[in-house]
């Protein structure tokens, strides 16, 4: 349903924090409840952005101060309209709340031309994205970030070490130059506010490539206890996905990208150092700050 009323009625200010800073620019973010929209808001917010996060209930919404909290959907364009307005900045993501790609980009793209925008990143999810498509194509200056497998990722082992100490995974020796969030979203707010960046797809990795094996050691370091590793067949973890709900293209593709991880998912690249100035965040510091879930 699109969404028809005015800015001032459709918008939800938690904070006065960004009131006289006309100078700054303005980015909003979409997808800002998830994973690394997140990381965006707060890694714009450090570097002095006004930052408009976007959600489908701005009501509900809760983000740090100082964030506009507006209200739209990416299936509905045209609902985006007045929280695009003033706005320089536009971070966007490829799928929908259902996780189904988004085929409104050429529509959202050319609102944000309208409104002023400069400069606009896109997630990459995975696959081919006919939003992506869009942004690759549009007059804007705009950045891909692909990121390879998320630090976060390793919170789904985070009931059953609880539980009795254990990861059950399958392909333990598969290597992985995972990525902590943090510094998906520290590229994301670099490409929208720093010059220099239009037009480049970045692929973005971790400092390191490890194992499954060496993932669950920093693991249980990181906890001060034991955790044991139960390998599992390829047969036994699809019974586990489908369990969990998982259909069954989704559970083909996982199990193909562990077992044959593409190079670009195991090679340790300088993306995070060379865009941000400062190191990429290690698998170890992920461990550290997420530690309590695995106690």
């Amino acid at each position: 349903m699109t969404n028809k009323t005015s800015h001032a009625q459709n918008t939800h200010v938690q904070s006065t924090a960004a009131e006289n800073t006309d100078t700054q620019n303005i980015h909003l973010v979409a997808g800002a409840t998830g994973t690394v929209g997140r990381e965006v808001v707060r890694e714009l917010l450090e570097r002095g952005q006004r930052v408009r996060a976007l959600t489908r209930d701005a009501s509900k919404a809760s983000f740090p101060e100082g964030v506009e909290a507006v209200q739209g959907d990416l299936r509905e364009p045209a609902s985006l309209k007045a929280a695009l307005e003033g706005a320089t900045g536009l971070h966007l993501i490829t799928f929908s709340g259902a996780y189904e790609p988004l085929e409104t980009g050429p529509e959202i793209l050319a609102l944000a031309r309208e409104a002023g925008v400069r400069r606009v990143t896109v997630l990459h999810g995975g696959g081919a994205s006919p939003l992506e498509d869009a942004v690759r194509a549009c007059e804007l200056d705009w950045t891909v970030v692909k990121p390879v497998e998320f630090m976060g990722n390793s919170l789904e082992w985070a009931e059953s070490v609880r539980a009795d100490s254990t990861v059950r995974a399958p392909f333990t020796d598969r290597l992985s130059a995972l990525v902590h969030e943090s510094d998906i979203g520290a590229v994301i707010a670099v490409a929208l506010v720093e010059d220099g960046h239009a037009g480049q797809e970045y692929v973005v990795t971790g400092p390191q490539a490890l194992t499954v094996v060496e993932k669950v050691a920093t693991l249980a370091e990181a906890r001060g206890s034991d955790i044991a590793l139960v390998e599992l067949t390829e047969e036994q973890a699809a019974a586990g996905m489908r369990a969990e709900g998982h259909d069954e293209g989704l559970i083909a593709w996982l199990l193909d990208v562990y077992k044959n991880t593409p190079p670009e998912g195991r090679t340790v690249l300088d993306t995070v150092p060379r865009v941000t100035g400062r190191p990429a965040r290690t698998y170890a510091d992920w461990a550290r700050e997420h530690a309590p879930s695995f106690r």
